[in-house]
């Protein structure tokens, strides 16, 4: 048997009349730079996350860079975030000339420890930048009152979590900016790189509108600072053609994380979700020793396997300018050595999920 970890050709077959007309679309009509597809999918982006504003662009990465730039980071402004996620949650804080002030970790769920947060708080921080790691929000409640007492803004790095539930509402709605990622492996992802900014605010997203266009208000003439960001319209074309299925998908992809859950529990630390959020399970992500042996054990058997992620990011040679010495952060980096994501997409089959839990051994 061999098992494939995301499962985009499935997909891409099952939703092939669809996606193939939406792509000929844009084709036909040539406009490939913000065409109409790009303001349709914003409208329905907006309908499924009940966001006031979505602005589309073009990755993950660009959209934290605009959410701060949206709210002006300047160099030397502080920004709290997780010490283990993936590389852009502090590149892009460290591209904008702010200061990545690392949090540990909670043991079970990996996201940022609210309770570590406020000591970290200086009178140069700006915004915290929770992930959320997984596809499961931070806990948005303690985060924000924090944020209310010291009169600092809030951003959600939501690359894995688009569609996730925190108190029976999206993230977008628990933070002042939210910001996504379509890249393909992600639970809503496009054929190439693509990402979203979401929020309540209306002077943001203005901003972010124009920033993402070379801070154009109109042509040719330039009202902030910008970059050159916008979604492509084919990937939109794509997007478009997979939004009416992702609920369906995040009901999928919650089957199999309990089937895995019912499977493994009594042979390794299976994910936890707390009881008042969902997750839209972008990783099945697992505590394991002995992972390097374990990873070669599946291989063999064609089962793939993945570690998200295996350095904490104060470890990287990119940010020893910080000085975090290992140790800073004893949680972040014990997953690290622990962590081991299982294939995980929606059309797992009961039979590939007991062939992943029988190869895990007894």
């Amino acid at each position: 048997m061999n098992i494939d970890f995301a499962n985009l050709q499935h997909q891409y077959q099952l939703y092939k009349e669809d996606i193939d007309a939406s792509i000929q679309n844009v084709l036909n009509n040539s406009n490939y730079i913000m065409g109409e597809e790009i303001a349709q999918l914003e409208e329905g982006l907006g309908n499924i996350s009940g966001a006031k504003y979505a602005v589309t662009c073009s990755s993950g990465t660009d959209a934290l860079l605009l959410a701060m730039m949206a709210m002006d980071v300047q160099p030397g402004d502080e920004i709290i975030t997780t010490p283990f996620t993936f590389i852009a949650t502090a590149e892009t804080i460290a591209l904008m000339k702010a200061v990545p002030v690392f949090v540990d970790i909670e043991e079970e769920s990996f996201n940022i420890d609210v309770k570590k947060i406020e000591s970290a708080i200086t009178d140069k921080t700006k915004v915290i930048m929770p992930v959320g790691l997984y596809g499961q929000p931070p806990d948005m409640d303690e985060i924000n009152a924090i944020a209310q007492r010291n009169s600092i803004k809030v951003i959600i790095d939501g690359a894995q979590s688009f569609g996730a539930t925190y108190k029976q509402k999206m993230e977008v709605h628990h933070c002042d900016i939210y910001a996504t990622s379509f890249f393909p492996a992600k639970p809503l992802g496009c054929y190439g790189d693509g990402g979203a900014v979401l929020t309540n605010n209306e002077e943001y997203s203005e901003r972010i509108r124009m920033m993402r266009v070379h801070g154009q208000n109109k042509r040719y003439r330039h009202k902030y600072i910008g970059m050159g960001g916008r979604l492509d319209t084919i990937q939109a074309a794509v997007l478009l053609a997979k939004l009416p299925h992702y609920a369906s998908e995040i009901v999928m992809r919650q089957s199999v994380a309990e089937k895995y859950t019912q499977l493994l529990s009594s042979k390794v630390t299976t994910p936890a979700v707390k009881a008042d959020r969902t997750s839209v399970w972008a990783q099945y992500t697992i505590r394991i020793n002995h992972r390097d042996a374990t990873q070669k054990t599946l291989k063999q058997q064609g089962i793939p396997t993945a570690v998200h992620y295996p350095m904490p990011l104060h470890q990287q040679e990119c940010f020893q300018y910080l000085h975090q010495a290992s140790g800073s952060y004893p949680l972040a980096e014990k997953a690290a050595q622990e962590v081991m994501s299982l294939p995980m997409n929606p059309f797992m089959t009961d039979e590939e999920i007991r062939a992943v839990s029988d190869a895990m051994g007894k």
